[in-house]
């Protein structure tokens, strides 16, 4: 089976101590690909030379709620620049997005309404947190009539709130929350949305699975998340692999 992590921060220094050996134990379990997201700006060229360096990481750029006070307005230009001109060039713009959680979200909104502007001014897919914020999310999405590919990443909600995205057109992001047995809400959210929307991830190294200690995930965790994704649901493993690397590349334009 072949496996893509579509959203990992494998730039963190978290991994600078064995980012190669990482990478080569989370290929032997079948990772074959990995995208980087952005989150602030003065971390953005960190994605673009992992990707120049190794064959199979991408990077998107993007700014995230949670980053949104060390930026000033001249930081979406400089977004736009940067997407336009990068080489290699980043695979979608994000992350961006609300988080109800850390911060406001009327302060986060007008941050992640330019962002979606500027994904379908460039024609990019779009990456998107959303934190007990998927209605908001949602509404955006919908009112500006988002046309370009959308992940909505590490998705944690109910099923009504996972139909409302699929019917955007939004790749829901699977990860380590489904190994969890008290996640019932978004387990079986994603064991009843079409196999065709979803996608795979760790957010490593946050967003751990089961068993595994807080802020010690990685890309090698990608297989057990699958594995708790396929006992949910009708398919196989490999049937999941399958359609899921299709899925992501289709995301991301690969």
């Amino acid at each position: 089976m072949q496996l893509v992590d579509a959203h990992c921060h494998f730039d963190f220094p978290h991994f600078d101590d064995d980012r190669d050996g990482v990478l080569a134990r989370a290929s032997a379990g079948g990772v074959k690909r990995l995208v980087i997201p952005g989150v602030r700006q003065p971390d953005w060229s960190r994605g673009r030379e992992l990707a120049a360096q190794v064959e199979g990481i991408d990077y998107c750029l993007g700014i995230h709620p949670w980053f949104i006070a060390e930026h000033g307005p001249e930081a979406l230009a400089e977004l736009e620049l940067a997407l336009r001109t990068w080489s290699p060039a980043p695979v979608a713009l994000g992350e961006c997005g609300l988080d109800r959680l850390k911060g406001v979200l009327a302060e986060q909104l007008p941050w992640f309404e330019q962002q979606v502007d500027l994904a379908q001014n460039l024609a990019l897919p779009l990456v998107v947190h959303s934190v007990r914020s998927h209605d908001e999310v949602a509404a955006v999405l919908a009112r500006k009539r988002v046309d370009v590919p959308v992940l909505v990443h590490g998705f944690a909600g109910s099923y009504q709130q996972a139909s409302r995205l699929v019917a955007l057109g939004c790749y829901l992001g699977v990860g380590g929350v489904i190994t969890y047995d008290r996640a019932r809400k978004t387990r079986d959210a994603l064991a009843r949305v079409p196999v065709e929307s979803l996608v795979l991830e760790t957010d490593a190294p946050d967003m751990p699975p089961a068993g595994v200690r807080p802020g010690n995930n990685s890309p090698e965790q990608l297989p057990s998340i699958l594995s708790a994704l396929a006992a949910l649901r009708p398919e196989s493993e490999a049937e999941l692999a399958g359609q899921i690397w299709t899925n992501t590349a289709k995301l991301y334009g690969w």
